[in-house]
C-alpha cells in the first residue's frame, strides 16, 4: 500500500465572497508540490453562512464544483471540502470529494450545529460516506460531526481490514471552544485505530466569530504530525505512512469486527 500525502490548507475565509475565496484558495495552493490529498475548511468558498438560498449552488451548474475539478486535475490530487447545496427544496452543507478524474463522492453533514441554527435551514444527512482513494479507505465528515464518535465507530470486516484508515473533518470551529476540537480529534484517532486529519479556518467572521484554525494531523496512537511554525495561514503537507498503520494496529490489536 502507498504511502498518502495529505495537504492541509488552513486559511482566512471572505464573507460571502465566492469568486474572492476561490482566488484566495488558488494562490494559497500555488506551490504546494506533490500530493495526494487537499483538504479545504467547511463552506469553503462562504465561510459558515446560514443564508442558505443565497449561497446554494446545485450539482449540475456550480461555481465550486467546476473549481474544485478544475483544481484536482491540476493537482493530480484529490479535494474534500464542503459547500452549501440546494436540490428542490432542501439545502444541505455537503462535503465533496473530488477526485483528479473529475469523479465525485458526496456525504451530507448529518449532525446540525444547533447553536448557530443550522437544523432550522439545512437538511441533515443520513449516511456514512466511505471513499476508496489510492488504497485507503477514507471515512468523510463535516465539523460538528465531531462530537458524535458513534457515527464513525471503526471495527473489522470480515476480510480482518479495518472498515477505514483515515478520517476527515473539515471544519469552521470557533476558538472559543478549540480545546474541545483538538481533544476530539485526538480522542477519534485513538478510539478508531486510524489517522485523523482535521482542517479549520483562521480569522474573523460576519458573526464577530474568531477563529484560530489548530488544523492538524493524528496517528493511532494520537501522536500530532503536523508541524506548524504559525498559528494563521498556511498549506503544509504531511505524509501518512500505511506500514505504521498497520503496525500500531498488529501491536494493539483494539478493533472488534462489526
Amino acid at each position: 500500500m502507498q504511502d498518502l500525502i495529505i495537504t492541509i490548507a488552513q486559511v482566512n475565509q471572505i464573507w460571502e465572497e465566492k469568486e474572492a475565496n476561490l482566488g484566495h484558495f488558488e494562490t494559497m495552493l500555488k506551490d504546494i508540490g506533490k500530493t495526494d490529498l487537499i483538504l479545504l475548511p467547511e463552506m469553503f468558498h462562504t465561510g459558515f453562512t446560514m443564508n442558505s438560498s443565497e449561497m446554494a449552488e446545485n450539482m449540475e451548474d456550480s461555481l465550486a464544483l467546476e473549481w474544485l475539478r478544475r483544481m484536482a486535475a491540476e493537482k493530480d490530487a484529490a479535494i474534500y471540502t464542503s459547500f452549501i447545496v440546494g436540490e428542490d427544496e432542501d439545502y444541505f452543507n455537503r462535503g465533496v470529494f473530488v477526485e483528479p478524474s473529475g469523479e465525485i463522492h458526496i456525504y451530507d453533514k448529518r449532525k446540525a450545529f444547533v447553536l448557530a441554527g443550522e437544523h432550522t435551514v439545512f437538511t441533515q444527512g443520513k449516511e456514512q460516506r466511505i471513499v476508496e482513494f489510492r488504497g485507503w479507505r477514507i471515512n468523510l465528515q463535516v465539523c460538528y460531526d465531531l462530537r458524535f464518535p458513534e457515527n464513525v465507530r471503526n471495527g473489522l470486516r470480515e476480510d480482518g481490514s479495518a472498515h477505514y484508515d483515515l478520517l476527515l473533518y473539515v471544519a469552521n470551529w470557533p476558538e472559543k471552544r478549540i480545546a474541545h476540537w483538538e481533544a476530539l480529534l485526538k480522542a477519534r484517532a485513538i478510539e478508531n485505530q486510524c489517522f485523523v486529519a482535521g482542517v479549520n479556518r483562521v480569522g474573523l467572521d460576519a458573526n464577530d466569530l474568531y477563529y484560530s484554525g489548530e488544523s492538524n494531523v493524528y496517528s493511532a496512537l494520537g501522536n500530532a504530525l503536523l508541524e506548524r511554525e504559525t498559528s494563521g495561514e498556511y498549506v503544509l503537507n504531511v505524509m501518512l505512512s500505511f506500514s505504521d498503520l498497520q503496525a500500531t494496529r498488529t501491536a494493539l490489536p483494539f478493533l472488534i469486527p462489526n
